[in-house]
């Protein structure tokens, strides 16, 4: 597995590129939100690696009037993703403005089902396209995107089973489904075959792994043992020092040969060295 770090909540007192060149010089991934405002040629020549970036800028994917948007929007934004080497293009099930539902909504329907599952039909395979995957995230509704329809890990998952496309998986925030659902551990356990990318940050506060009430060590340990082999990425503000920061993601990400287990106790693969994830 590899660890990437989301270079929009660390570093903050830095340019954007510089934040950048500290994540990559510290051994991680990049992640970018927005695109559209960024120095495209100078993040390509950092030589990061950039693992995911937002993949839509308007638009609801359960909306029937506004779907077409997402898509529209997504066409737009895959030459950058290309030119950059990102391989996931994160969405929502609706239209974000500073982290806000642009049109909030309460309650779900059937139609949104339907209307998410074909825009999702879409998006996979105007990925299979592009040789690019996107990833639909599941948001919390409790503190920060409220208003947001079928945001849950729960909800989100079924969207990506009926869309049933390969270039279609999850964006599986375990901040978020912490704060709307918990049992991350049996959550990663069922959602496995379908995730794109898992996304971390602590409870409360969304900051740095060790800071808060997960215990992200053990959500390792458990990873390692279903035998997850993608990316995970810190989306979390640092609690101090944003270098700190990223040593505390690591060293909770790091697994000692005789300590994984797979989350109930019992040894799983045995191994000779270090794990880093």
């Amino acid at each position: 597995m590899r660890l990437a770090v989301c270079a929009e909540m660390v570093f903050t007192q830095l340019p954007f590129i510089e934040r950048v060149h500290r994540i990559h010089e510290a051994g991680f991934d990049v992640e970018l939100w927005d695109s559209r405002s960024k120095d495209i040629a100078a993040l390509k020549a950092s030589g990061a690696v950039f693992s995911s970036m937002t993949g839509y800028t308007s638009g609801s994917l359960v909306d029937a009037d506004t779907a077409d948007d997402v898509v529209k929007t997504a066409e737009t934004l895959i030459p950058t993703a290309l030119e950059l080497g990102v391989s996931r293009m994160v969405v929502h099930s609706a239209e974000l403005i500073d982290g806000k539902a642009a049109r909030p909504v309460y309650r779900s329907n059937g139609s949104m089902w339907i209307t998410g599952a074909r825009t999702l039909e879409r998006l996979g395979a105007l990925g299979e396209k592009h040789g690019l995957t996107f990833c639909l995230e599941n948001l919390n509704t409790l503190l920060d995107h409220p208003g947001i329809p079928l945001a849950r890990a729960k909800d989100t998952l079924v969207l990506v089973e009926a869309a049933g496309h390969p270039n279609v998986k999850m964006m599986l925030d375990l901040y978020h489904a912490q704060l709307g659902e918990g049992n991350l551990i049996e959550l990663v356990r069922t959602a496995l075959p379908h995730i794109g990318e898992i996304q971390v940050a602590d409870v409360p506060g969304r900051r740095e792994p060790g800071t808060g009430e997960i215990n992200y060590s053990a959500v390792a340990r458990a990873l390692v043992a279903a035998g997850y082999e993608g990316t995970v990425g810190m989306e979390a503000w640092a609690s101090g020092d944003s270098m700190e920061a990223l040593e505390a993601f690591r060293r909770a990400f790091t697994l000692e040969a005789d300590t994984v287990h797979d989350g109930l106790g019992q040894d799983a693969t045995a191994f000779s060295t270090e794990v880093a994830l």
